[in-house]
């Protein structure tokens, strides 16, 4: 009996193991539930491996160039610049993930000649690129880039780039002097200086290449678009991407969508002014999220500038706390928003005050592209990477020069000396104690002057003459179209416009123009018949009996 008891107790013990082993073996649905499981952290692991491999891909190769220009967009029209009513968050982030520069300069107040500078790294005036051509029908036939001047993208093509541009050239009508001849492998855009922003509405040619093209999209939701594609495009290559959108250069035109988020706006051209900032903010944005996304922010140097000052009583674009316009070598002409980012490599957050200029992208780029700059280039421009990381912390330039027509200015350490036409006498000015040149010095410091202006004047000698005037309808003895008819006066302008232009003019409404109001010296001295300083309408009716009072423009 107790050898059967043992058995069966050996028999129960083997059963009970058993019945303890199946109940340990998963059952279907917790087997596929596992397995699945474990086939999501495979993936997740490659996945963190792949984004590894391209990040360290990234990181070896050289650094993708962005450069984004925006057109006469003031000093203050920016939120990182203190703008109240216009949130440009997309703009502004370039400036606190990198560094921005509160005295940030371009070589002339007007379009063309700071993209020559721009494009060259050399002052324009060397090569005697001097104005704006006026429109394309009347631009005098030296009008452009010299061809032996070497542009930053032929620079970096040479070094294994993929080059692109994307918006506004302004550099040359003819064909050897468009971009496709002027190192981009891919352009999209227009020649000219300025364009309409509304499908439906006659623009100058927008090109793919050098093929036209019917866009159809609102022109600065295009352009976005169209840099995102080239990144897309070229993100297993190092890239250059040039992004000069023609906002927020007039014509003041918007779409709804960006006109609606501004209905506290009152004042018409303000209001469409900020819908034209938005839609070039969300394009800078497009372009920041495809970097992210792409993750190509850490390999990806970009600048962010504008070409020259805000046209204020044209389009609404301020320039405060700075004194001037677009057009005038004051520093609301020359002093625009500039900022730099390349994540990883400058910190984040850095603000510097020493003065800077367009200029500097050029050896910039070279230098981050891990190339030589060569003492044959002859550059006028600066390699800003020692001073964005800290490695330097002294003055990038000693001195910089200005010189548009008859107006000139040079800038040494704090100070300024600035002369605004033919006849004028020079103005003196410190510009750390005195940021909207108000408080004149020259009497007081007869002796800066002269150092200044002997400085200045052994810098003017290194340059040429100008190879052309900006030519337009007026200038060729023609009347714009539409001009002439009914009511039209003396020179086909009727006689109430040369008082209604007037008014325009006296922002302050005191029957009276000042020099900021009426920012062409050279006009300006002709007119105040009295010298008084100020421009009465006798005065201007006396000068021009038939004339215009013309705007500051392309």
């Amino acid at each position: 009996m107790k050898k059967e008891k043992k058995v069966m107790n050996a028999e129960s013990a083997s059963s009970m193991r058993m019945r303890e082993s199946h109940r340990a073996l998963p059952t279907r649905r917790q087997f596929l539930k596992a397995s699945a499981a474990a086939a999501t952290s495979v993936v997740a692991m490659n996945m963190k491996i792949l984004a590894a491999e391209v990040g360290s891909e990234q990181q070896s190769r050289k650094p993708n160039v962005i450069v984004i220009v925006a057109d006469d967009l003031g000093y203050r029209e920016l939120g990182v610049q203190g703008c109240p009513d216009i949130p440009t968050p997309n703009i502004d982030s370039i400036g606190r993930n990198g560094v921005r520069f509160t005295n940030g300069y371009v070589s002339c107040p007007i379009c063309a000649p700071t993209r020559a500078g721009l494009m060259t790294g050399r002052y324009q005036q060397r090569f005697g690129f001097e104005t704006n051509p006026g429109p394309e029908q009347f631009a005098d036939e030296k009008f452009g880039l010299p061809r032996n001047e070497t542009t930053l993208a032929e620079r970096l093509k040479s070094f294994g780039y993929v080059t692109g541009m994307v918006g506004k050239w302004h550099l040359g009508f003819k064909p050897e002097l468009t971009p496709p001849r002027r190192g981009f492998d891919e352009f999209f855009g227009f020649l000219g200086g300025a364009n309409n922003y509304l499908p439906g509405l006659s623009r100058n040619t927008i090109l793919r290449g050098m093929n036209p093209v019917d866009e159809k999209e609102y022109l600065t939701d295009a352009f976005g678009r169209e840099a995102v594609v080239f990144i897309e495009k070229n993100q297993d290559k190092p890239f250059f991407l040039y992004l000069p959108f023609n906002a927020v250069h007039s014509p003041l035109q918007a779409i709804e969508k960006y006109l609606e988020r501004f209905p506290t706006i009152r004042d018409t051209n303000r209001r469409t002014y900020a819908a034209m900032t938005a839609a070039m903010d969300d394009a800078v944005g497009r372009v920041l999220e495809t970097l992210r996304r792409l993750k190509m922010e850490e390999n990806t140097l970009i600048f962010f500038f504008s070409d020259n000052g805000g046209p204020t009583p044209q389009t609404t674009s301020s320039n405060l706390p700075l004194r001037g316009y677009k057009g005038q070598v004051l520093e609301g002409g020359i002093r625009t928003p500039s900022m730099v980012q390349w994540k990883g490599r400058i910190p984040a957050g850095k603000v510097i005050e020493h003065p800077v200029i367009q200029l500097d992208i050029f050896p910039t780029a070279i230098a981050a592209a891990g190339e030589q700059i060569s003492p044959d280039w002859k550059l006028d421009g600066v390699n800003l990477l020692p001073y964005l990381t800290g490695e330097k912390t002294g003055l990038p330039h000693d001195t910089l020069y200005w010189r548009f027509h008859q107006q000139h200015a040079i800038r040494q350490g704090d100070w300024k000396l600035l002369v605004q036409g033919t006849g004028i006498k020079p103005s003196l000015y410190n510009l750390v104690e005195d940021i909207g040149e108000k408080n004149d010095l020259a009497d007081k410091m007869p002796d800066k002057v002269k150092q200044l202006d002997a400085v200045w004047q052994a810098w003017n000698a290194q340059l040429m003459a100008p190879l052309w005037v900006r030519q337009d309808a007026r200038t060729q003895g023609e009347t714009p179209q539409g001009v002439r008819g009914a009511g039209a006066g003396k020179g086909g302008q009727r006689p109430g416009a040369r008082l209604e232009r007037f008014k325009q003019l006296d922002r302050n409404g005191d029957g009276q123009l000042t020099p900021d109001e009426l920012p062409r010296p050279e006009i300006f001295k002709r007119l105040d018949t009295n010298g008084d300083g100020a421009v009465t309408p006798e005065e201007a009716r006396s000068a021009f009996p038939g004339g215009v009072l013309r705007r500051t423009g392309k």
